[in-house]
């Protein structure tokens, strides 16, 4: 770990800072495809970010919490520390889980048609706007753990 003069994130925490940073903006750009009707673009950028952003969360992010924040709850919900991070780590599942059921509803059959969505459309805007509040959460989680303030 080598801290600047904003920060005292590690490297892998800056490196899983910045991927999020560009899988935002992708997820955004994906959106914009289908509103353009370009869907097998959009297909292949929302797949592809979605099953990096289950890597990113299951290498790096759930051994994180873990490691530094499971140990500490209920304890110390009470600082923002750790109740940032829960906050995040629950929302963010959420998200993912519903997002990976979307990319499997709309790109294979291996969800049951009984079992499937009726409107994609809708599904699709909550899973991207969810997604952007857990980057939100995210960014905030990570201030709060790295950056001096003082």
């Amino acid at each position: 770990m080598r801290p600047s003069f904003l920060t005292t994130a590690p490297t892998s925490a800056n490196l899983a800072l910045s991927v999020e940073m560009a899988m935002a903006f992708g997820l955004t750009f994906g959106a914009w495809m289908a509103r353009h009707r370009w869907y097998r673009g959009h297909r292949w950028c929302q797949s592809a970010i979605v099953l990096l952003n289950t890597v990113l969360i299951a290498t790096y992010m759930v051994p994180s919490f873990v490691s530094k924040v499971y140990p500490r709850i209920p304890e110390k919900l009470d600082r923002s520390f750790y109740s940032l991070a829960t906050a995040h780590a629950i929302l963010a599942g959420g998200v993912e889980l519903a997002a990976l059921y979307l990319v499997l509803c709309a790109g294979t059959d291996v969800v049951p048609k009984r079992l499937r969505l009726a409107n994609f459309k809708t599904g699709m805007r909550i899973v991207l706007a969810g997604w952007w509040l857990v980057f939100f959460l995210g960014l905030a989680t990570y201030a709060r753990w790295y950056v001096r303030w003082s």
